[in-house]
């Protein structure tokens, strides 16, 4: 059984505002669930096994609300472009290649080594529309050890004569996807992607609630990204009130569909009130909104407002799979949007960003993200003495350097997720 104890410093986040640090404490995990942090071994633990990690940080495992399998093979490339430029340049031609799974082998084995040694252990997970090459990214992942959703993307319009297909092919294609992936994978699950609104005809959309509401399927997409983008969705769906309610229409926006969004940078109020109100996840990209010229999304006002929010990487469209860069770059964004757009809305803390790379994305998983009572046990072990300093740091100190020092990258020790060691 899938049962220990971890020895070490201790940190997690009770809530948004609250960090909590425990040095030298032991976190027990019963069966792959936390039974909670102690100072001392309570007597009924005192047979498990220990894992003894003293002198480093042991923090709940990472969480990446999005990014894009496919798109790994280029990062850091093409930044020069706005987004839709972008997308016609680099993803779009990109994509078109994994339709030959000799390529898809060599592109996702490439990127399942990436998400393994990184710090993350849940991910949301864009594919491509071509079927046979997103279940070949699935069984990929599953090898890995960590926990994903995974979407076979859905385009009929509004793309390249090589990476499209009409509304009846990707239907099929789409329920064909998830009767062979829902059940075959302990830790990997299908998701329904339609890829933006620009993408997909109101006959895809329609088909794609159907889907979701007949098999109980979660839902990832983009919103409100771009100014351009925004405007060609008041095009293309005049009858919409915003674009999320183009989502919403067709039962693809929360309520009953487990949704995260990516971006939400220019949510106007009534898209944000139909949000919160559907419980729809916002998946936060601050370096893809930097890299490809998008804006800075309202983050203080999401927390601020209690909505589900956490961080995506944005491969490629963000450089680096890393989740605590993306903390850095939400923290940095942030002060930003605070000294240029509103000087009402504070900059965020290190205990906020943490919150997002951890229980706030892990809720889209359920209890995740933490080591309270109940919570799935996942959680990553950082080595921060690689990282000399001659001061002595308090507990939280020390993991806000580990966080701006890339940690994860020089010192990260051990993965665990749902109680199994990964890495």
């Amino acid at each position: 059984m899938n049962s220990f104890i971890i020895k070490g410093d201790i940190c997690y986040s009770a809530d948004k505002d609250d960090l909590l640090t425990f040095e030298d404490s032991y976190a027990v995990c019963e069966d792959g669930v936390c039974r909670g942090v102690f100072r001392e071994i309570p007597d009924r633990y005192k047979g498990l096994n220990v894992y003894d990690h003293s002198g480093m940080l042991v923090i709940p495992g990472m969480v990446d609300l999005h990014t894009h399998a496919p798109q790994y093979a280029y990062r850091g490339l093409g930044m020069d472009h706005e987004l839709l430029d972008w997308l016609e340049l680099y993803a779009f031609p990109e994509e078109a290649k994994y339709a030959d799974q000799v390529y898809a082998d060599k592109a996702y084995g490439i990127f399942a080594d990436a998400v393994k040694h990184s710090a993350t252990t849940r991910a949301v997970i864009f594919g491509t529309l071509h079927r046979e090459a997103t279940e070949l990214l699935m069984d990929k992942l599953e090898q890995t050890g960590i926990v994903s959703y995974v979407g076979k993307v859905n385009m009929d319009r509004n793309s390249s004569d090589s990476l499209i297909e009409t509304a009846a092919d990707s239907l099929k294609e789409t329920e064909r996807f998830i009767l062979e992936t829902a059940d075959k994978y302990k830790n990997t699950h299908p998701i329904i992607t339609p890829r933006f609104v620009p993408s997909c005809t109101d006959e895809l959309m329609e088909g794609l609630g159907k889907l979701c509401e007949k098999y109980d399927i979660p839902v990832q997409s983009h919103l409100s990204e771009n100014p351009s983008e925004v405007e060609w969705v008041k095009e293309l769906c005049p009858w919409a009130e915003s674009y999320g309610a183009a989502y919403d229409r067709f039962g693809l926006f929360g309520n009953h569909a487990k949704t995260v969004m990516a971006h939400c940078v220019y949510s106007p109020d009534d898209e944000i009130e139909l949000m919160k109100r559907n419980g729809v996840f916002i998946a936060h990209c601050p370096a893809s909104n930097m890299n490809v010229a998008s804006g800075i999304a309202p983050v203080r006002r999401y927390l601020d407002e209690e909505m589900n929010i956490g961080l995506g990487s944005d491969v490629a469209g963000g450089q680096t799979l890393s989740i605590f860069t993306a903390m850095v770059e939400a923290l940095q964004v942030s002060r930003l949007y605070w000294r240029l757009v509103d000087d009402s809305k504070k900059p965020l803390s290190v205990p906020e960003a943490f919150y997002m790379a951890t229980r706030g994305g892990g809720e889209f998983f359920g209890k995740v993200g933490a080591f309270e009572d109940g919570y799935e046990f996942d959680a990553v072990v950082i080595d921060d003495s690689l990282l000399p300093h001659p001061q002595e740091l308090s507990l939280k100190e020390r993991l806000e350097r580990t966080i701006y020092l890339g940690g994860d990258i020089r010192a990260l020790k051990a993965k665990f997720c749902k109680g199994i060691k990964i890495a």
